[in-house]
């Protein structure tokens, strides 16, 4: 069981450069008490997940378009793998397809959010789930639940 006493170690996965650095901007604009770990791409992320050795994430924040290995990969086998039956995935895309919602949801994502357009909503975002109860949210999952918008 991972423990939250401590600070989160909050990893992102996104191709988009802009992305990353708005992200990041937003984490230390919040002053939250959080180690976050960014990645330029879905196999730079599963290499370092292939360590035996690393901090353990809570919260995974997954692009689903991005080269090499796309977020879908990523999902499939970080939930393939027992040892992150406990990290929470956000799906964090551009796209609000139908078929993306539904693919992430079945694969075991436990929240899919919309890459916000503006900052103050991308901070509000952030705050927010990463303030959610996530053993609660994630025993009582549901489709109406699985997208989240502000």
């Amino acid at each position: 069981m991972i423990s939250h006493n401590d600070s989160m170690h909050i990893l992102i996965a996104d191709d988009d450069e802009d992305d990353r650095t708005f992200f990041s901007e937003a984490m230390m604009e919040l002053k939250m008490n959080n180690k976050l770990t960014l990645f330029n791409d879905g196999k730079d992320l599963m290499d370092y997940l292939a360590n035996p050795d690393i901090i353990m994430p809570h919260i995974l924040f997954l692009d689903l378009n991005m080269p090499y290995m796309s977020g879908f990969e990523c999902l499939k086998g970080i939930r393939a793998d027992v040892r992150f039956k406990d990290v929470s995935i956000a799906i964090y895309s551009t796209s609000s397809s139908e078929k993306d919602i539904e693919e992430t949801f079945v694969e075991g994502a436990n929240i899919y959010i919309k890459k916000p357009n503006d900052f103050t909503k991308l901070k509000k975002v952030i705050k927010e789930v990463v303030n959610i109860n996530w053993q609660f949210h994630s025993s009582g999952l549901n489709k109406e639940t699985f997208f989240f918008s502000i």
